[in-house]
Order: structure tokens, then C-alpha cells, then sequence
């Protein structure tokens, strides 16, 4: 059974777009709290290299319509 006890609620029973939903819905509620994801020195280090670099030429970047629009999604 998938039902989570602070939900009170069987998620196996929501439809799909209801658990993706949930699911956006609760990363929202955690990232609302910035300090609840750390990230490591490594990873820090990772995100810089991907501002600067995305800072140096903006433009050599996707936007997320083109993104969805490669992986065939549709708006």
C-alpha cells in the first residue's frame, strides 16, 4: 500500500498528474527553507563552474521550451 500516514491519504489512488503535483508540492515546501538542502563543497564548486560558464555565454544555453520540445513533450 502506498499510503503515507501524514498524508492519510493512498496515493496509488491519485492520478498521475496528481502525484507529479504532490510531488512538485513538496520539493516547493522544502526548498522554502533554505538551509533544509545542503549541498557539498564538490557539488558548490560544480554549480559556480555552471554560472560562470553560463555568465561567459548565455546563449550556448537551452531554454526549458526548447528542452521539453527535444524530448518530445508537448506544451
Amino acid at each position: 500500500m502506498s499510503m503515507h500516514p501524514l498524508l492519510k491519504v493512498d496515493i496509488s489512488q491519485l492520478s498521475v498528474a496528481e502525484r507529479i503535483q504532490l510531488a512538485e508540492d513538496l520539493w516547493d515546501s522544502i526548498l522554502a527553507i533554505p538551509t533544509a538542502v545542503g549541498v557539498s563543497e564538490s557539488q558548490q564548486r560544480e554549480l559556480d563552474r555552471r554560472l560562470e560558464q553560463y555568465r561567459q555565454n548565455p546563449m550556448q544555453n537551452s531554454s526549458w521550451k526548447e528542452i521539453k520540445q527535444r524530448l518530445g513533450f508537448s506544451e
